[in-house]
């Protein structure tokens, strides 16, 4: 049995490189086997992505989060449209809207958000999507800008009626510690109205940890928590479950099985 954490702030959980990379190597004793390290900023991405060349299990995100909408930096699009083609970078993101934090102004937002969608298709690249407090304008963007090879609603955070209309497009809905929190009952019925082959799960470390460890900083090593949430959800067996979720965010990152 093996796990896909398909969203670890891995240059957030801690700074130090030596420590990330035995961040990396606890996870893999938890069976978490693969991890996408998501660029919290353009800026030190390239620091991240260059200390973690050794560790062969982990793949990259890169682009401009709404975070970043007032200053992402003159040559931000080259950076991205540079930074795909290295080894191992298998999506664009994380992207999006966020009109809880108020980062710039909505358009300047949206602009951005548009303009990296754009990139993706160009690019043949998935997207993680950043959705907080931005549904109805996330899913009217999606609807026309959605690139060819899909995206992820990352850290799913709508309701069950929000997953009924996003299913009608190519996307996925990954799901992470606060699934396991008891009051989180819009991201409860949502699981249950969603075929299995588009569910993912994700750490979102180190934001989100599992209600067992309230309290603490979230890693990649606790996503087996989440994942055996979600098979009693589910009432399915766990490692039928662990299948399914390998499966699927495989497909989704276009990478091989094995």
């Amino acid at each position: 049995m093996q796990y896909f954490d398909t969203h670890a702030h891995v240059g957030l959980v801690v700074e130090d490189p030596i420590e990330q990379l035995i961040v990396i190597q606890e996870a893999r004793q938890a069976q978490v086997t693969r991890i996408v390290s998501i660029c919290n900023s353009l800026h030190d991405f390239a620091a991240v992505y260059n200390n973690l060349k050794s560790a062969a299990n982990v793949y990259h995100s890169v682009g401009v989060s709404p975070s970043e909408v007032q200053n992402p930096g003159k040559d931000w699009a080259q950076i991205v449209e540079q930074s795909v083609k290295l080894p191992r970078v298998a999506a664009i993101g994380e992207i999006g809207l966020d009109y809880y934090r108020k980062f710039g102004d909505k358009n300047s937002q949206i602009e951005l958000f548009i303009t990296q969608l754009d990139m993706a298709a160009r690019l043949n690249m998935p997207v993680i999507i950043h959705n907080r407090d931005a549904g109805h304008d996330v899913m009217d963007i999606l609807k026309d800008r959605l690139p060819p090879r899909g995206g992820v609603l990352h850290c799913y955070s709508e309701d069950a009626e929000y997953a009924k209309k996003a299913l009608k497009l190519n996307l996925y809905f990954s799901f992470a510690g606060n699934l396991t929190y008891r009051n989180a009952r819009n991201l409860h019925e949502t699981v249950k109205v969603l075929p299995l082959d588009r569910i993912l799960i994700e750490s979102e470390s180190p934001f989100m940890v599992p209600a067992d460890y309230r309290g603490k900083r979230n890693m990649p090593k606790y996503l087996p928590i989440t994942a055996r949430f979600l098979a009693g959800m589910l009432e399915i067996d766990e490692e039928e479950l662990a299948a399914a979720l390998w499966e699927n965010s495989n497909r989704f990152f276009g990478l091989p099985l094995e």
